[in-house]
């Protein structure tokens, strides 16, 4: 799920008519309010303490404010917790919430996750909605609640229908995973919409998906670009990845390798491993980039080093070739074999053939065997040819013409021309 929003309020003018001591605190707050909207921050400081002092409850909260921002006072959480303790203590629903964070984040206050839920809990019921959205996410993580999706959907509920963004977003989160509520994309399509409305990149990126796959929503590659690109603009690095997606294929927008290429880019930059991987691709068969494979191995790299299987077997495929890298049979055979251990059948075949020739690794029949069977049950046909041959042979495997010509035919049956001609000289043998 998403990060705890600390709701940060501005000052609110309080009008008052009380008399003699409690005017005086009122006048101070907004001599307070007025150094504030001046950036005056050392004097808002001085006039919002003398009000704190006495009781002023707005008062207390935004010297706490300050001194959680370090505006005019040096940033201390544990003054912060002691002023919004005071405010909460008087019903001060923002207080409440922003004391509730500090002991959620551990900030000023031992962290307490029990503790938290109170304070939430408390400015929730006054109809605070960051509280709202807060207390949800404890309910969500089991954090100082009991985990309970229904009460979390219910709190999200609470804070969406006023608008909380993040809330909306966490709801329609709930509505396509089925937590709390029954799962229905159709309602998870709405509160997104209501979030990316506001600006939410994660919100943006999620409708995104839902239009891009369809569910919810009639499927609809141009409306999936569109807040794809909303998020991506914003640096959203999953939309990014996938409106490179979009603009390779040609879906929703002109194919382009070009924009596909300055999407990856940008997502491969934060670390995605799926666009590192992509980019790779491109740079390796020059599309929307002059093909330089020193380049596709190096965003091979970085992908596969983050464990991703495709860019392990296109790394391994560089070194075999020698593109980009020193040809190296070795290193071709440790990324082959990382990719295939991860299921790849591209990887698997090929670790085969190493094992087959011997090369990077030494001439072992029965590994070549091993690996190839793992592709052939893929359905990988020259693995299956492969298969076929281990067995006619009896190489690292016992001779069986039968088990031979059984994967044999498998390989056919995908047009296997070599396995097509073994066939044929089987059968006129028998």
């Amino acid at each position: 799920m998403k990060k705890l929003i600390l709701l940060l309020l501005l000052p609110i003018l309080i009008v008052c008519t009380a008399k003699g001591q409690e005017e005086t605190a009122v006048e101070q707050y907004n001599l307070g309010i007025e150094a504030f909207n001046a950036q005056r921050y050392e004097e808002a400081a001085k006039w919002y303490l003398k009000a704190a002092e006495q009781g002023l409850a707005v008062a207390q909260y935004n010297i706490g404010l300050l001194n959680y921002n370090g505006q005019g006072v040096p940033q201390n959480y544990e003054e912060a917790a002691k002023w919004y303790l005071k405010a909460a203590e008087q019903g001060f629903a923002e207080a409440q919430n922003n004391l509730g964070v500090l002991y959620d984040k551990g900030q000023g206050v031992p962290q307490n996750y029990e503790e938290a839920a109170k304070w939430y809990f408390k400015a929730a019921e006054q109809g605070h909605a960051g509280a709202q959205c807060n207390l949800g996410n404890l309910y969500y993580k089991g954090q100082g609640v009991p985990q309970n999706y229904k009460e979390t959907a219910k709190w999200y509920l609470k804070a969406a229908e006023q608008g909380h963004a993040r809330a909306q977003y966490n709801l329609g989160v709930l509505y396509c995973e089925g937590q709390g509520v029954p799962q229905n994309y159709k309602e998870a399509a709405k509160w997104y919409l209501k979030a990316a409305e506001q600006g939410d990149a994660v919100a943006q990126y999620n409708l995104g998906l839902l239009y891009d796959k369809g569910q919810g929503v009639p499927q609809n590659y141009k409306e999936a670009a569109k807040w794809y690109l909303k998020a991506a603009e914003q640096g959203h690095a999953g939309a990014q990845y996938n409106l490179g997606n979009l603009y390779y294929k040609g879906q929703g927008v002109p194919q382009n390798y070009k924009e596909a290429a300055k999407w990856y880019l940008k997502a491969a930059e934060q670390g995605f491993a799926e666009a590192q991987n992509n980019l790779g691709v491109l740079y390796d068969k020059g599309q929307g980039v002059p093909q330089n494979y020193k380049e596709a191995a190096k965003w091979y790299l970085k992908a596969a080093e983050q464990g991703h299987a495709v860019a392990q077997h296109n790394l391994g495929n560089l070194y075999y070739k020698g593109q980009g890298v020193p040809q190296n049979y070795k290193e071709a055979a440790k990324w082959y074999l990382k990719a295939a251990e991860q299921g790849i059948a591209d990887a698997q075949f090929n670790l085969g053939l190493l094992y087959y020739d011997g090369q990077g690794v030494p001439q072992n029949y029965k590994e070549a065997a091993k690996w190839s069977r793992k592709a052939a049950e893929q359905g990988h046909a020259g693995a299956q040819y492969n298969l076929g041959t281990l067995y006619y042979n009896g190489q690292g495997v016992p001779q069986n013409i039968s088990e031979a010509e059984k994967w044999f035919q498998k390989a056919a049956g995908q047009g296997n021309n070599q396995a097509k001609e073994v066939l044929r000289k089987i059968r006129k043998n028998k």
